[in-house]
């Protein structure tokens, strides 16, 4: 979960969010360097971060409603967005993408340079239940529409478990006859993760993902390898 907001006295306002919302753990703050921010310009950056966040959709955004945007000079909302697009880099780089969408659509064709691994889609079928993947940077990104197993094991990972029953009850695995379905991209830390959840059962995500030439996620790590 993220809140997005404004202040000119930071302190005064995390003091007031630290007793009155308890969802969260750290905090980010950003300033101009030569404090040429009006008023205008930072309500204009707390309404675009706001509906950026919502549209990335990674994060639940906590704000009650998203601020409407000043109105002021083409020349100034240049600056705004050069802003923002740095206030990215910056949140990326200490590892919050909460503006950054999950990018499935990259997917190029599955012949593809060897090399670039990270843009070939990738595929589970176990029992009836059918996924689709692919590596990233930041992990395996299972795909929109990707299917998870009602049923699970007893080998299933603990961790697996957990999240799995906290992406039910977030709504984000829907219910569908028999089975789970995947309304949006989501980043797992890892194939086997990926693939466990998928099967319900413990399975290892190299042996488990393959293209369409049904080469598994292994194989294709072992052919970069020596390829390189």
């Amino acid at each position: 979960m993220v809140y997005i907001g404004e202040s000119e006295n930071v302190f005064k306002r995390l003091a007031d969010h630290d007793r009155k919302k308890d969802f969260w753990n750290e905090v980010i703050i950003f300033t101009s360097k030569d404090e040429n921010l009006t008023k205008a310009h930072v309500k204009y950056l707390e309404s675009r971060l706001t509906s950026i966040a919502i549209e990335a959709d990674r994060y639940t955004v906590e704000n009650g409603n998203t601020p409407p945007e000043s109105s002021f000079p083409r020349a100034d909302k240049a600056d705004m967005e050069e802003f923002i697009h740095n206030l990215k880099i910056a949140l990326g780089t200490l590892g919050h993408r909460l503006l950054e969408q999950i990018n499935s659509s990259d997917i190029i064709d599955e012949d593809f340079a060897l090399n670039s691994l990270n843009q070939k889609l990738l595929y589970f079928n176990v029992n009836g239940i059918s996924s689709k993947g692919k590596q990233s940077d930041e992990g395996f990104i299972l795909i929109k529409d990707s299917e998870v197993s009602k049923e699970t094991s007893t080998s299933i990972p603990g961790k697996v478990k957990q999240l799995r029953l906290k992406l039910i009850e977030e709504e984000i695995l829907i219910e569908r006859e028999d089975k789970y379905i995947f309304p949006k991209d989501i980043v797992l830390s890892s194939s086997s993760y990926a693939a466990a959840l998928v099967a319900g059962t413990s399975r290892s995500g190299p042996q488990s993902w393959k293209n369409i030439e049904n080469k598994s996620l292994k194989q294709l790590e072992e052919q970069i390898i020596k390829s390189s």
